[in-house]
């Protein structure tokens, strides 16, 4: 029998809560594998569109020329 075969159903039995860890253990061993530029533990500036103001102006003129129409 092959290890996946032995381990399936031993993650089947996890608890909801290890099973979670279980996807985020794998997830994290294949970022890792790619070795791409986002390394786990890590910090990262993410954009948010809280401070963009003109884009938001950008919307309203566009809705506001939508309800014209």
């Amino acid at each position: 029998m092959s290890v996946l075969a032995e381990l399936i159903p031993e993650a089947k039995s996890l608890s909801r809560v290890d099973k979670l860890r279980l996807i985020q253990l794998l997830a994290e061993e294949l970022a890792g594998d790619e070795g791409g530029d986002i390394k786990a533990n890590q910090s990262y500036a993410v954009w948010s569109p809280d401070q963009a103001f003109s884009a938001a102006d950008v919307m309203l003129r566009a809705l506001a020329n939508e309800k014209r129409s």
